[in-house]
């Protein structure tokens, strides 16, 4: 079992942009496709980015398309969350998850994550 340690989340205004990190345990980081969801007030965690183990695929909810960015550097084995233009209907908590299965194409399904971070909140105001 990894453990994943998440940054401080933070406050932000509309407009403004923040970024997340999260820090894997274990020397297999490279291997995992990792992934971010978000729980938004009063509604279910929902898929925000994945990336390849590689770094060289990622896809996004619609809803943060062109606006997020997610990487990874394998040598620091973190993956990021870059968050621009933020809206106040991103105030939720985020969560990175890893998928310790090796080599597998990345999900927007959460059950195929068997790790998780401890969470951090985002706050957005208008």
């Amino acid at each position: 079992q990894v453990q994943l340690i998440e940054s401080t989340g933070g406050l932000a205004q509309a407009g403004d942009s923040l970024r997340l990190s999260c820090t894997v345990s274990g020397r297999t980081f490279s291997r995992y496709a990792m992934a971010w969801f978000r729980q938004r007030p009063g509604k279910e965690r929902e898929f925000v980015a994945n990336i390849m183990w590689n770094g060289k695929r990622a896809d996004y909810a619609d809803s943060v398309l062109g606006r997020f960015t997610i990487s990874r550097d394998n040598a620091q084995n973190t993956v990021y969350l870059q968050m621009n233009s933020l809206k106040p209907d991103d105030t939720a908590i985020y969560y990175c998850a890893a998928d310790s299965m090796p080599w597998r194409i990345p999900s927007r399904n959460q059950r195929e994550y068997d790790s998780w971070g401890q969470g951090a909140q985002v706050t957005v105001s208008s």
